[in-house]
């Protein structure tokens, strides 16, 4: 076969042959300039080290602080050409330094490798999306906040198994969420403070032979301080794995409310109404009010779980120090980290423009015989009967309220006493779906005075 037909087969994009090909799987500018303003600020700090520690001169220093700033102004104007021959984002700064300054640019790699380079890029990155996600979960936090203070006391049906189970009350199912958000929150602080090691000066793997400072360089980067491990410093990509799986779970809480959002706005429920700015309508059914905000969120599980699996499949097999696999470590994560922020916005306008239906939530709650467990619990209390007893007696009950088509609340107490003789008039003060959510007093429970100590709790622990 001859040179032309072999390069031929690979068509359009690789018609130049092997080379084209393996410019294209090397490079990772197509993706890793999104690290430009974290490389800048990584090489300003290097800079700076090395003049300290006379590595370099002042007046070079000074050269490239000032070239790289001119670097980055041309990056954020749109007018920086980005050449996927120089491979990387390092690479493409530091040509563009050397046009503009010379001879100087050729020490700013003096004591570092595009090894520890590229994990100090990341890791502030990432650092950053970590940032700007707990400031995400806050702002729901906040809309969810808002949602359970205005229906603290407003009753709905308890579910389990998708089925009528308690009463409790709108503000207490909110505040479920801040709960959870509260999680993600936490384990996104937890990874931040994990990470917060600076991997620069580690080198290639090995470390250096010339006097730097680390300390200084973690310092002026924001991190807490030098990693302590060389070859670990440029292997290490747990703290992008951390964020991941904090991601994960996050969007697989977004997940479950966006379909209980889809549930209650169903004309089916009614239990809320969804704001135009996050619904659309079907092209051919005008009755149609569609939550496709909702929907959209609910699946994001899906990409963001996957960029967790993906990287832990990369990474899972190498052995130290640096292989070329980890640059299939960013474009899930930018990816995840690009949706999770995206989830976040639309779940938190969603919540803020919201209107909860308190009449179908009220009706609602008082159907399925959701305060069978309050008759139970009350003769309990008031009869001194076994559990397991009540249970019985609140199933006849049930039974016979089925059987006739009403609640337990219309049943007259000639009809209860009939299955139990020592029922008084005083069963009718527990049967009510307010009285029952009102008696959940204990600490976490959905009477309404506890939810508005927890809403006061949080709205004093939040920023």
């Amino acid at each position: 076969m001859s040179d032309q037909d072999t390069n031929s087969m690979w068509g359009g994009r690789f018609a130049a042959g092997p080379d084209a090909i393996m410019e294209a799987i090397n490079a990772s500018i197509g993706f890793d300039k999104r690290l430009a303003k974290q490389d800048i600020a990584g090489s300003r700090a290097h800079a700076a080290m090395l003049a300290a520690t006379g590595v370099i001169t002042d007046n070079d220093a000074a050269a490239i602080r000032e070239g790289l700033l001119t670097v980055l102004s041309e990056i954020e104007a749109g007018d920086f050409t980005f050449s996927t021959a120089l491979e990387d984002i390092h690479m493409n700064v530091e040509a563009r330094l050397k046009a503009l300054i010379g001879e100087p640019a050729g020490r700013l790699h003096t004591a570092r490798s595009r090894n520890d380079q590229v994990a100090t890029d990341f890791k502030l990155w990432v650092r950053d999306q970590i940032d700007a996600a707990i400031q995400g979960l806050e702002a729901l936090m906040r809309a969810l906040l808002a949602q359970a203070e205005a229906g603290a006391d407003w009753v709905m049906p308890g579910f389990t198994h998708l089925q009528t189970a308690q009463p409790v009350t709108w503000g207490h199912h909110m505040m479920a969420y801040v709960e959870m958000f509260a999680r993600d929150r936490s384990r996104l602080i937890d990874a931040r403070a994990r990470m917060n090691e600076c991997p620069l000066g580690a080198a290639a793997l090995a470390g250096t032979s010339f006097p730097i400072d680390r300390e200084m360089t973690a310092a002026a980067l924001g991190f807490d301080r030098p990693a302590a491990n060389s070859l670990d410093a440029v292997s290490d990509r747990d703290f992008a794995l951390e964020f991941l799986a904090a991601a994960t779970i996050c969007a697989m809480h977004l997940s479950r409310f966006a379909e209980e959002l889809v549930i209650w706005s169903s004309a089916q429920f009614r239990f809320v109404t969804l704001s135009d700015r996050f619904s659309t309508g079907s092209s051919i059914m005008p009755q149609k009010k569609n939550p496709d905000a909702a929907e959209l969120i609910r699946a994001k599980i899906g990409r963001i779980l996957g960029a967790n699996v993906a990287l832990l499949t990369v990474m899972k097999g190498l052995p130290l120090a640096y292989s070329k696999d980890m640059q299939e470590d960013k474009e899930q994560v930018f990816d995840a980290a690009d949706n999770l922020m995206l989830a976040l916005a639309a779940m938190t306008g969603m919540v803020r423009d919201m209107t909860a239906n308190r009449a179908a939530l009220e009706t609602a709650a008082a159907s399925g015989f959701s305060t069978a467990t309050d008759l139970a619990d009350w003769l309990v209390r008031a009869l001194g009967l076994p559990f397991r007893e009540a249970h019985h007696v609140t199933g006849a009950l049930v039974k016979m309220a089925e059987d006739r088509g009403c609640d337990l609340s219309d049943l007259s107490l000639l009809d209860m006493q009939s299955v139990q003789a020592q029922i008084t008039e005083d069963v009718f003060g527990v049967l009510g779906v307010a009285n029952s959510v009102a008696s959940r007093m204990s600490y976490g429970g959905t009477a309404p005075v506890q939810v508005r100590a927890q809403i006061a709790r949080w709205k004093e622990k939040l920023p």
